[in-house]
């Protein structure tokens, strides 16, 4: 496989992908605080949406990068 070929795998995979999840979520840690034997943290849950254009358009360019070949 070539990498352009790996490449167009690449924007298929994480086409389907954002447009079967829509959103991903993670936890982010805001402050920290050490008082003595004590620890305390602050975390915020954070969402990405993913919009559709985007899953969309990943996978049109990676079966676009699919079908052209190799140039010579």
């Amino acid at each position: 496989m070539s990498v352009k070929q790996i490449v167009a795998v690449i924007l298929i995979v994480a086409g389907v992908l954002g447009l079967a999840y829509g959103s991903f979520s993670f936890t982010k840690e805001k402050h920290e605080a050490n008082i003595g034997p004590l620890r305390f943290s602050i975390t915020e849950k954070e969402t990405i949406n993913i919009p559709v254009w985007a899953g969309v358009g990943a996978i049109g360019i990676g079966v676009i990068l699919l079908i052209a070949g190799p140039r010579r």
